[in-house]
């Protein structure tokens, strides 16, 4: 690690504000969007670096719902702040299909038509991912699994593409779904 290149201290900025953005989330706070939104640009350009194609399109995904996600955490329930939810049980199904799909076809497209690493592994995070935060965004409980599924197929990935510094971040990242999942839960029981 050479701390005067600067694409490796483009890494360290974008996981800082990764970092801050989902502990904040994890905290259930709304600052947690703005600062993904930061945290977004920043990797979007770290990623295309190392030819994660999938991770590029999904930092656009994530500047895009980071917007949104801020505005439902404060106003998404009719004016009041969005309280914690479950998912419903039939919406697993769905979900599981779409995940597969999407995989399947832009792992097949990546494979195909870029010079991408590990394009269905990159694939099956985007599309995962994109899931994760979209629960997250509506508050739902169950996001925190999605994301620990996420962190435990990123970890390999990136530090088999040279991004070990984000590969530990996400070791971290797991271990904060972990304690979010717990946190969540009692906020949501507290709720009631």
């Amino acid at each position: 690690m050479d701390f005067s290149d600067p694409a490796f201290q483009l890494e360290i900025a974008a996981n800082v504000a990764a970092a801050a953005s989902i502990l904040l989330a994890g905290r259930n706070s709304v600052h947690g969007w703005w600062m993904s939104i930061i945290a977004g640009l920043l990797f979007a350009v770290v990623f295309l670096q190392a030819r994660l194609y999938g991770q590029v399109a999904l930092q656009g995904f994530f500047i895009a719902v980071g917007a949104l996600g801020w505005w439902q955490w404060l106003r998404g329930n009719q004016g009041a702040p969005l309280p914690i939810t479950r998912l419903r049980a039939s919406a697993w199904p769905w979900l599981v299909l779409l995940v597969v799909a999407g995989t399947w076809g832009y792992g097949w497209m990546l494979s195909r038509h870029t010079d991408g690493q590990a394009p269905y592994v990159d694939a099956g995070i985007l599309l995962l991912s994109m899931v994760g935060q979209l629960m997250m965004m509506r508050r739902k409980l169950e996001c925190w699994w999605v994301w620990l599924l996420v962190n435990t197929l990123a970890v390999p990935l990136y530090y088999a593409g040279g991004l070990q510094l984000t590969a530990l971040l996400y070791v971290g990242y797991w271990i904060n779904a972990i304690v979010a999942l717990l946190h969540w839960r009692r906020l949501m029981v507290a709720a009631r």
